[in-house]
């Protein structure tokens, strides 16, 4: 499940939560593991989510950190933000949702949103999404991102376990 996750928040970028599941919802029953999604090739992943936006840079990305997983950790969904950020497609905010979601770290993924909210409230204003970040963090206690995690999580769960 965690590596599902992963994916579609690499897919989720620019894109709908709505066309991703609808993409994600014929991938993932046939390809829920690096060596499934490894196995399907970089062609096939793309006719599976073509309907999201920038979906060639996507299937590529997913086929490559799908290869990365398997030769680098064993398959497993590495557990730090640099290991996560190496791989192809994810950077801050997709290594930061992976972190909270699925293993229950406590990190804030500042996208757009948040961003510019942290910004008009003046409570984390910051040119960077990372300022923004730093400075939510020193504001908001620790406990409330754990928490949101393990619900998060359970409902992603809920859902994979639906499909």
């Amino acid at each position: 499940m965690i590596f599902t996750l992963l994916v579609a928040v690499v897919l989720s970028a620019q894109a709908t939560d709505i066309g991703v599941n609808k993409a994600t919802q014929h991938l993932f029953p046939i390809a829920d593991t690096p060596e499934k999604m490894v196995e399907l090739g970089e062609d096939v992943i793309r006719e599976y989510i073509k309907t999201i936006g920038l979906y060639k840079a996507k299937a590529a990305n997913v086929f490559k950190l799908s290869k990365l997983l398997i030769d680098n950790h064993g398959s497993n969904v590495p557990q730090t933000r640099e290991e996560l950020m190496a791989l192809p497609g994810v950077g801050r905010k997709t290594a930061n949702v992976v972190l909270n979601v699925a293993f229950g770290y406590p990190t804030i993924a500042v996208d757009t949103h948040l961003f510019r909210v942290g910004n008009r409230t003046g409570m984390a204003k910051g040119k960077t999404p990372d300022e923004v970040e730093h400075k939510l963090e020193k504001k908001i206690p620790k406990e409330f991102f754990i928490l949101r995690a393990s619900l998060a999580y359970s409902s992603w769960a809920l859902y994979v376990q639906g499909t």
